[in-house]
């Protein structure tokens, strides 16, 4: 051991009020025989303790970061600089490493900080290390209580990591107690890794061991207190529901991150707040505050990080390095498709930009515009498009191209979704509406200066402004606008992004269309770049229409998982632009919409809008398996085919009432005549 700690050493063996004997000073002479004869002066155990700790120290070395632990484990690894970008003012370099035949790449401020991470990520594809303690204080995961493999809860990928050290509480050592919190949490301050150490002389009591063991348990305010302190809670909203039960919000700022819970109390919401924050930062979940799976909300940083990676990287493609005049954007939207949260088998499906909707007096009556080209609402159509060519594979008459398709086929009729595979939308800001509007996003590092108001509208159903940015609350209290107002000038109104959003997690993202062939398709996540606060945003998604009632079967009313991002590029400034760019798998190249008129800037209809659809659906109308039973001739008008998945239909007027039920207003339609169309 260095001189540094054989010091430390000593120090702490200072720290023993019992002095040894005489006899035993004569006998041993070194300090080395006192360390073979622990037991001789008994002192009821705790001499025997702190010669296990005092040994513990000695053999413990300075904690050895990703680089270091790599280096032992594969030497001669060649780091590759693969990009940089970013302004110049905020650099983000890409440093990448090849282990085992996969290459691991990690971003950062700095080539050091992305030459860590990528070595971090490559530690993580190794299942046991020499030293577990040490590579996994490395990779930066503290320790934590082991996870039931058997538990839904075991989706997150360290879990796998800590299983093959031992765990803290074993029922075989019930009566062994845990050392000290506090020197354990010093020496961890200090850049020492201290296993816990048993005290061997321990009494036996079962009493005494519960009660140490549900010390150890601590709430998760007063852990995070311990990592972070000084830490200050502001509630944000204070709501009584049914039968004069208040429900409280509160947050908390750490480390430049704001984590909200809630509860019927403030104590209950404190204690949420500060276990999303040990959990999205130190990945801790103590046992007793481990959420379900349907109330965890959050998606893990690491997998949303490079889901946003992977959607920058392809549209940086797509417009030659951002060079091409269509680069230029507000918000940015991607759909990434995963087999459950495997990164290395994810794939960007569709991408997409835009912040516009169309011009009332370019409305069009035979579905050849594009209403709404916000960036969200057109990966949304885009994705509808993927969705039309995947089933497309199913008119094939090969048997490897029905592989190859994302859907099987039900015997019962129609197609679903093969299993495992999961849908993500990455959108670069917070979707418009409620979720900007209302998200407490501008909490400042002094939580008590914020300027939040509960606003009346708050969850109101909201509109986009015509030939313009923002929303503004639903007003108006009849269900569909007319066909004559809006050519008159009334504005015409489009629901808002948020509004849709929610919509979406209720009946799918497929359309009525398509539900005649397949089953509802829900997202599995929602990554946001810029102005997000995921407790809101799961608020304005989900919790608005828990009173929807039950749903027919293979709808349900789906729990996104939610998260920002670690480092979000920069909005870019100056005025939005006037079109909207979509890309979808397959394609070579982006397609541009004036967001104006609806159409391609050449004038010709967009792959994405209504007529184009109706197409392709009647091109598998009679030849694919359906949900629904045919009757007779197929539609030849757009809104009687929407009209032949029913359930879809009763579904949607289910989800309007449930809106209204809950005073967020009216769900606002377009004029129908813009459906009554013949296919031609």
């Amino acid at each position: 051991t260095s001189s540094a700690e054989v010091k430390e050493n000593r120090n702490i063996g200072n720290l023993e009020d019992h002095p040894i004997a005489s006899t035993d000073r004569a006998r041993g002479g070194t300090t080395s025989s006192k360390r073979k004869r622990p037991l001789e002066e008994g002192n009821n155990g705790h001499f025997c303790k702190l010669q296990l700790i005092w040994k513990k120290v000695s053999w413990s070395v300075t904690p050895k970061n990703a680089l270091v632990q790599l280096h032992e484990l594969k030497p001669g690894l060649q780091y590759k600089m693969v990009s940089q970008t970013g302004p110049v003012h905020a650099p983000v370099f890409a440093v990448a490493v090849e282990v085992n035949g996969l290459t691991f790449e990690g971003t950062g401020p700095t080539k050091k900080k992305a030459k860590m991470r990528a070595a971090e990520l490559a530690l993580k594809s190794f299942v046991q290390f020499p030293n577990a303690c040490q590579a996994h204080f490395a990779m930066g995961n503290c320790i934590s209580p082991s996870t039931d493999f058997t538990s839904d809860q075991a989706d997150f990928p360290d879990t796998l990591f800590k299983e093959f050290e031992p765990s803290t509480h074993s029922e075989d050592f019930s009566v062994y107690n845990p050392v000290n919190n506090e020197l354990l949490s010093t020496a961890y301050r200090h850049g020492r890794l201290l296993c816990h150490t048993l005290d061997l002389m321990g009494h036996g009591r079962p009493g005494k061991a519960r009660a140490a063991k549900a010390e150890s348990e601590k709430n998760p305010v007063v852990l995070l207190n311990e990592l972070r302190s000084g830490l200050r809670y502001v509630c944000l909203s204070e709501t009584v529901e049914k039968q004069h039960i208040k429900s409280f919000v509160m947050a908390v700022r750490v480390d430049g991150r704001t984590f909200e819970g809630s509860g019927r109390s403030k104590k209950l919401a404190k204690g949420q707040a500060a276990q999303a924050a040990l959990q999205a930062l130190f990945n801790i979940r103590l046992p007793s505050h481990i959420p379900s799976r349907s109330k965890c909300h959050h998606l893990p940083q690491d997998f949303a990080d490079s889901v946003y990676q992977m959607v920058a990287q392809k549209f940086q493609e797509l417009t030659d390095n951002f060079t091409s005049m269509h680069a230029r954007h507000k918000t940015l939207a991607g759909i990434v498709m995963t087999k459950g949260l495997d990164i290395r088998q994810a794939q960007v499906i569709v991408l997409s930009s835009g912040t516009k909707c169309i011009n009332g007096e370019y409305i069009n009556d035979q579905g050849l515009a594009v209403n709404d080209c916000h960036a969200e609402i057109v990966a949304r159509r885009a994705f509808v498009h993927f969705l039309y060519s995947q089933l497309e594979l199913h008119l094939s008459k090969r048997r490897e191209d029905w592989e190859r398709s994302i859907f099987v086929r039900l015997k019962e009729g129609g197609y679903r979704l093969r299993e495992n595979i999961l849908f993500h939308l990455y959108v670069s800001t917070s979707p418009c509406g409620d979720a900007r509007l209302n998200s407490p996003y501008e909490i400042t590092t002094d939580l008590n200066s914020s300027k939040h108001i509960v606003r009346k509208y708050r969850g109101h159903l909201r509109t986009k402004i015509e030939s313009g940015e923002g929303t503004i609350p639903v007003r108006c209290h009849n269900a569909a606008q007319t066909w004559d107002g809006v050519l008159l000038g009334e504005q015409l109104i489009t629901m808002s992004c948020t509004d849709k959003i929610a919509r979406w997690n209720i009946l799918g993202l497929q359309g009525a269309l398509l539900s005649s062939f397949i089953e509802p398709m829900y997202l599995h996540s929602i990554i946001v770049g810029s102005l997000c606060h995921t407790g809101h945003l799961s608020r304005v998604m989900s919790h608005r229409i828990e009173d929807i009632g039950p749903l027919p079967a293979s709808y349900r009313r789906n729990q996104l998982l939610l998260s920002g991002v670690s480092h979000a590029g920069a909005r870019q400034p100056g005025k939005s632009p006037g079109f909207s760019v979509n890309w979808v798998v397959g394609s070579s190249e982006l397609e541009v919409i004036n967001a104006s008129t609806g159409k391609r800037s050449c004038g010709s209809p967009s792959r994405l809008c209504k007529h184009m659809f109706f197409t392709r659906w009647a091109k598998l109308h009679g030849k694919l398996s359906t949900r629904v039973p045919s009757h007779g001739e197929m539609p030849s008008v757009y809104s009687e085919a929407k009209l032949v998945a029913q359930t879809y239909q009763s579904v949607k007027q289910q989800l309007f009432k449930a809106f209204q039920k809950a005073g967020l207003g009216t769900w606002v339609k377009k004029p129908p005549e813009q459906d009554q169309f013949l296919l031609t």
